[in-house]
């Protein structure tokens, strides 16, 4: 067997990727790990991801044991996992230094809780900080950039910047930070078509579902964030039994019975009459400009989660904007496909009366509407006339005048 020091860099890559697909901890983590394409360059100092591709610097490997490259990897692999490049431009657009190290810190503390035997081993160049366990990037970002404009140091070893003091330039912001152990290519994940960065989005969100069911089968534990990604915020049964009782206590909807005795002691409200089944249900997801491949991703995790507790014989998915520009059918037999089947397209404007009025024209007359948004409309609340149940994404202040409510937020690491 060669030894390492006669294995070129790009051998010694892909050991450490055959390595980390091989340790039963990562299986959950396989698809993403095998995503884009992995090269080494002489002329890269680190290493670096756009996201979807993964570079590494030559003379970096070099300088890395076995150990340290398994981290490397998946220090990598995590920046795409989760999104880091799209989901914290706005972090890069203030200070591109800051915003790398606040995410590294992020991932490092990660990475090392999962490697307490030293399957993998963060290098002397990586920063990890106790004090910001707990935090996602952007609360790590807001401290050492407010350490760092107070003229300390903070954000490697747990320095504390200092206080007072004339302060520093936002140009020179984070100039006295040391080098992270990766760059973070965010020209070439900008520079991503639109039909790139979605498809690079839905190989992620495969990934991650293919993933985590593998790891399931083979009665391994799935990594609690790649769970939380896949997992719906809202409990869908108590929200559909509550609406539903509610719009069926009243008689002004006609298509809703009362919810059928024979199930409430075993805590679910199904409406009764011919069938104890919802008939039909329209799943109303904003696909405007205000929606990116994140938000659509949570919206469709829902959408997934309502299908699975409701059952209903058919689902409506209509994709709005300015106007409705998707409309899907599926069957109760079909349902467990729909996420993957699903075609989202969209963009534009955000005017949900270009649903009530697409309703009134195809004749669509399910037994409710449940509406998936961000709130943010150009015109009114629309005019609806069956049961309306709002799905709301961070945006609290958003109050429909017709519907209920119920509110889902961003996960961001």
């Amino acid at each position: 067997m060669l030894l390492n020091k006669e294995l070129t860099e790009e051998q010694r890559l892909s050991k450490a990727v055959v390595a980390i697909l091989s340790e039963p901890r990562y299986t959950a983590l396989a698809g993403v790990l095998m995503i884009g394409d992995k090269t080494v360059d002489d002329n890269v100092d680190t290493a670096y991801t756009n996201g979807r591709d993964e570079v590494y610097g030559r003379a970096f490997i070099a300088e890395l044991n076995d150990a340290e490259l398994r981290f490397l990897v998946l220090h990598e692999t995590y920046h795409k996992l989760f999104r880091h490049l799209i989901t914290w431009k706005h972090l890069w657009d203030t200070n591109p230094k800051v915003a790398n190290i606040a995410m590294d810190h992020n991932i490092n503390i990660k990475i090392t809780d999962e490697n307490k035997d030293r399957f993998a081993v963060m290098p002397e160049c990586g920063c990890r900080d106790e004090r910001f366990r707990g935090m996602n990037s952007q609360q790590i970002f807001d401290i050492i950039y407010k350490e760092q404009k107070q003229g300390g140091g903070g954000g490697t070893g747990g320095n504390k910047g200092g206080e007072g003091g004339g302060g520093v330039p936002d140009s020179e912001v984070g100039n006295s930070l040391p080098d992270s152990m990766d760059e973070h290519d965010w020209s070439g994940a900008n520079s991503l078509t639109e039909e790139e960065r979605s498809q690079l989005d839905r190989d992620v969100d495969e990934a991650i579902r293919q993933g985590a069911l593998s790891a399931g089968k083979m009665g391994h534990n799935v990594d609690r964030d790649l769970d939380e990604l896949l997992k719906p915020q809202v409990d869908w049964r108590e929200v559909l039994r509550e609406f539903i009782n509610a719009t069926c206590s009243g008689s002004d909807y006609s298509t809703w019975n009362r919810p059928n005795r024979r199930f409430l002691g075993q805590g679910v409200y199904l409406p009764s009459g011919v069938s104890e089944k919802v008939e039909e249900l329209v799943l109303a997801v904003d696909t405007s400009g205000s929606i990116g491949q994140r938000e659509l991703t949570l919206f469709l995790t829902e959408v997934k989660a309502i299908c699975t507790t409701v059952k209903p014989s058919k689902v409506r998915l209509l994709y709005w904007g300015g106007a409705v520009v998707g409309d899907e059918s599926y069957a109760t037999d079909e349902l467990d496909d729909l996420v993957r089947s699903t075609k989202p397209v969209g963009g534009g404007g955000t005017d949900v009366e270009c649903v009530t009025e697409y309703m009134k024209e195809e004749r669509i007359t399910p037994q409710a509407v449940i509406v998936l948004t961000d709130g943010y409309l150009y015109g009114g609340w629309g005019d609806w006339s069956c049961p309306l149940l709002w799905t709301i994404l961070d945006n609290k202040g958003a109050k429909p005048n017709v519907g209920k409510v119920t509110h889902i937020e961003s996960r961001n690491m």
